[in-house]
């Protein structure tokens, strides 16, 4: 076997491995999508009833700061739901069609049993997705992780919802954490924030920047 073979092989066999490293990583999920227009009106902020939005909502330097207390009220007097402050987004609900969320997300170390992102509408459950942190853990509805330790780093996530085919995908950093089924329903929107469940810490907080709604166009 010659030294000229062997470098060929071992040239080739080199190829190979980069191609399979680059088809495996991260992708850019907003491919084929159209990133539509957004404002702060278009951010509509769910908190507690009794205390002013800017005692649980900030947005400075293009972030979103969302936080919430234990022993806060819900968002409406006649709500039966756990405390929340969270950006409920306006002016695009939708019913059909395959639509996305995008967001760079943080979580501060100690921020538990709380859901930080939802697309909401199902039937006959009340969301088709639900992102929880418990002990640093990303999860879908606490039942499958996600990443196992999301504190403290800004995190980029989208989430594409195909209401036609009835899935929900959620990326990671780019990459696909989980491809899961819809879960019915007639209309649908985006939240993101703090919205706590029963096992939640005293302080709950979530930041993000960048967000963004999209919707696929032809290819």
């Amino acid at each position: 076997m010659t030294s000229s073979f062997l470098f060929l092989s071992y040239s080739i066999l080199l190829c190979l491995v980069c191609y399979q490293t680059v088809a495996w990583g991260p992708v850019d999920p907003t491919r084929y999508f159209v990133s539509l227009p957004l404002n702060q009106s278009n951010f509509v902020i769910q908190r507690p009833y009794d205390v002013p939005e800017d005692q649980r909502y900030s947005f400075v330097d293009g972030v979103h700061k969302l936080w919430v207390f234990e022993t806060d009220k819900p968002h409406t007097p006649t709500s039966q739901t756990g405390p929340r402050t969270e950006i409920r987004i306006n002016g695009y609900d939708y019913n059909s069609g395959v639509w996305q969320f995008e967001g760079y997300g943080y979580i501060p170390e100690g921020t538990s049993g709380v859901c930080i992102m939802q697309v909401f509408g199902a039937r006959p459950h009340a969301t088709t997705l639900m992102l929880l942190v418990e002990n640093g853990t990303l999860s879908y509805y606490g039942r499958q992780v996600l990443v196992p330790c999301i504190y403290g780093r800004w995190f980029r996530l989208n989430v594409i919802h195909d209401v036609d085919a009835s899935t929900v995908k959620v990326y990671v950093d780019g990459v696909l954490k989980i491809e899961a089924p819809g879960r019915g329903g007639t209309f649908h929107y985006f939240k993101c924030g703090v919205y706590s469940g029963k096992e939640r810490s005293y302080y709950m907080e979530s930041r993000w920047k960048g967000i963004k709604v999209l919707k696929r166009c032809s290819r």
